[in-house]
């Protein structure tokens, strides 16, 4: 067999959409393979929906005897299913499984905690037993936003200068406040190694002293400023930030992270639109649906916006500190050209561990992919179909989840509008 129906798996983490609502994509996905033997509870929140050979989680594969053994092993016993090209590329990983990557979607009712997922060098430090990097890319599904990479210099300072709670957190004086004023006039006229090597140490700086901060120095400030944005507007904190830093600190109560959405850059993506996440740079999801495709590691630094254990210093000295406008953490998605009906958008982020292939089909249409020199994972975010490679076809419909051998030439074939996401990887 070349295509392989799967069984993915569910993770029910307290941000996660609850299963009485509609959007909650993780759910619907998940209740239409009747393997897996989801109960959908009203109450119940959904966070994660996990396809492939990630030992926390791995997906088994549904035989036609009717057997359901993991993906991984069949992977592990016959080769030919990833390919020569890959076998060359990528070692077998048992803190990872058989595949480079790991395929999810996520349904985000609250946000996550403000991370960074460390470089290899990095990685190998903090988890010698897990040294992969963990880079991942977001793909929205329905509307969703977020924080990624740091915000241009001269938007924090003006921030810093207007805010009387962030400043008194930051201990911001006069020379803090034109420090990082001069290097936000040097990031607009220069774009030098010395001038980018002082807007990084500036701005490391000025975040260091906010996640520094003593808890009994930030916690009353963002109390006060929630409260203050509460009552009336700030005509220095535009209405949507206003919003934000009222939700975060309900979710969050007095969390120092809440101050971030003074430093990040908060990224929308509508559906379709992607983000890439580089090693060494904050980010956090804060609400919507996306598919996610990482490379499959489980390093992460968290350091707000969270009650699990906080590394600040780690996190501090790792990041890069790129400051740029939010349109920079945008991915773009070409028309790809192994489908010859121009239906299919490449997401190809500037790492090997994967890629992912988004096809739109209107009713009746048909795309064919070219035969990938590497394994893939199929799920069917919207309609229904065919797939069909030599003389297999099987029906296919929202939610259901496959495994792609290697080498494989495939046609989708649409019964209604269909939108099919493939993550893959496929070695140079």
């Amino acid at each position: 067999m070349s295509i392989i129906p799967l069984i993915p798996e569910v993770q029910a983490y307290e941000w996660g959409i609850p299963g009485n609502r509609d959007d909650c994509l993780v759910a619907n996905y998940a209740e239409k393979t009747p393997e897996l033997g989801l109960v959908r509870k009203d109450h119940q929140p959904y966070a994660e929906l996990w396809m492939g050979t990630h030992p926390t989680l791995p997906s088994r594969a549904i035989l036609a005897d009717h057997s359901t053994p993991l993906l991984n092993d069949i992977l592990l016993q016959d080769r030919s299913k990833v390919g020569q090209d890959f076998e060359r590329k990528f070692r077998v990983d048992e803190a990872r499984g058989a595949l480079p990557f790991l395929f999810k979607v996520l349904s985000i009712n609250k946000a996550l905690s403000i991370q960074a997922h460390p470089d290899k060098k990095l990685a190998e430090r903090l988890h010698a037993e897990k040294p992969n990097m963990y880079k991942e890319m977001a793909i929205a599904l329905q509307p969703f936003e977020g924080f990624c990479g740091f915000r241009p210099l001269a938007e924090i300072s003006k921030f810093v200068r207007t805010i009387p709670e962030l400043r008194h957190v930051l201990g911001a004086d006069e020379r803090m406040l034109s420090r990082l004023e001069e290097a936000a006039a040097l990031q607009n006229q220069r774009d030098d190694t010395e001038a980018k090597d002082t807007v990084r140490a500036t701005l490391k700086d000025a975040f260091s002293a906010l996640m520094h901060a003593e808890q009994s120095t930030y916690a009353p400030q963002v109390e006060r400023l929630a409260e203050r944005l509460g009552a009336s507007e700030d005509s220095a904190i535009p209405a949507e930030l206003s919003e934000l830093v009222q939700r975060l600190h309900r979710q969050y109560p007095n969390d120092v992270g809440v101050f971030c959405t003074f430093f990040l850059n908060m990224v929308h993506l509508k559906k379709g639109e992607a983000m890439f996440l580089k090693a060494n740079e904050p980010h956090a999801y804060l609400s919507g649906n996306i598919l996610e495709c990482m490379a499959a590691s489980d390093n992460v630094v968290r350091a707000g916006l969270t009650p699990k254990a906080r590394d600040v210093d780690v996190l501090v000295d790792m990041l890069s500190y790129e400051s740029a406008s939010v349109e920079k953490q945008r991915l773009e998605s070409p028309v790809w050209q192994g489908d010859e009906t121009r239906s299919t958008r490449l997401f190809d982020p500037p790492i090997p561990e994967f890629a992912v292939l988004m096809t739109n089909l209107s009713a009746g249409a048909k795309a064919q992919h070219r035969a990938l020199h590497g394994p893939s994972i199929v799920l069917i975010t919207q309609g229904s179909g065919t797939l069909q490679s030599g003389s297999e076809s099987v029906p296919v419909h929202m939610g259901l989840v496959w495994f792609v051998a290697a080498n494989t030439e495939l046609i989708i074939e649409a019964a209604e509008p269909l939108v099919m996401a493939r993550a893959f990887v496929e070695p140079a």
